[in-house]
């Protein structure tokens, strides 16, 4: 964690550096912009792949973690059960795969790039937050049960759960329809919660 947090704070530092406030605040794409001027267009084209390639890894982990997701709800009887077979071969959630590749194409064509991260950093940061909340409440449940213990805690947790909320409430105020569709989706959820958690 610390190395991605110092590779992150040295590529905002070197944005800083080479383009100024400025012209950080009138580029869309700053990492490629240090390298077209540091290393010419090369450079810019360099790094572009090298972000495509890191998109790419990401996006990948999340098309391949979020189907286990749809499988744990559906062996929890609060989804499809189909979602939740097993090819017998593989063991892999194939259902759950294909209902996850289908909803991604749905979410890329519902909008800009731009307008779907704000869907998701809005609910994504709410759950960080919560996630992170709930370590107080294990400790309080559990004092003596031993285990990782985070380091600086609870000044590190406290800081971390501000953090996330400042991100929310940020995205909010800059982008509230954008926000408020992507929140409107996460409370949808809830009623169908309960409504799958009724069946027999």
């Amino acid at each position: 964690m610390l190395g991605v947090i110092l590779l992150y704070l040295s590529v905002n530092l070197v944005c800083v550096y080479v383009l100024g406030a400025d012209g950080l605040m009138q580029t869309k794409t700053p990492a490629s912009e240090v390298m077209r001027i540091v290393l010419g267009e090369r450079g810019a084209k360099l790094i572009a792949v090298g972000i495509t390639i890191s998109t790419l890894g990401f996006l990948s982990q999340g098309m391949l973690t979020a189907p286990r997701v749809y499988f744990a709800m559906a062996d929890d009887r609060l989804f499809f059960k189909q979602v939740a077979k097993l090819n017998p071969k593989t063991l892999v959630p194939v259902a759950a795969i294909v209902l996850q590749g289908v909803w991604a194409m749905v979410i890329a064509a519902s909008g800009s790039y731009e307008q779907i991260l704000n869907y998701v950093v809005s609910v994504d940061f709410i759950f960080f937050g919560l996630s992170a909340m709930s370590v107080f409440v294990f400790r309080r449940r559990d004092p003596e049960t031993p285990g990782f213990r985070i380091p600086l805690h609870p000044l590190t947790t406290i800081f971390f759960i501000a953090g996330c909320f400042f991100v929310v409430a940020n995205t909010i105020y800059k982008y509230p329809k954008n926000s408020f569709i992507g929140l409107g989706i996460m409370l949808i959820g809830i009623p169908i919660y309960f409504l799958w958690r009724r069946k027999p």
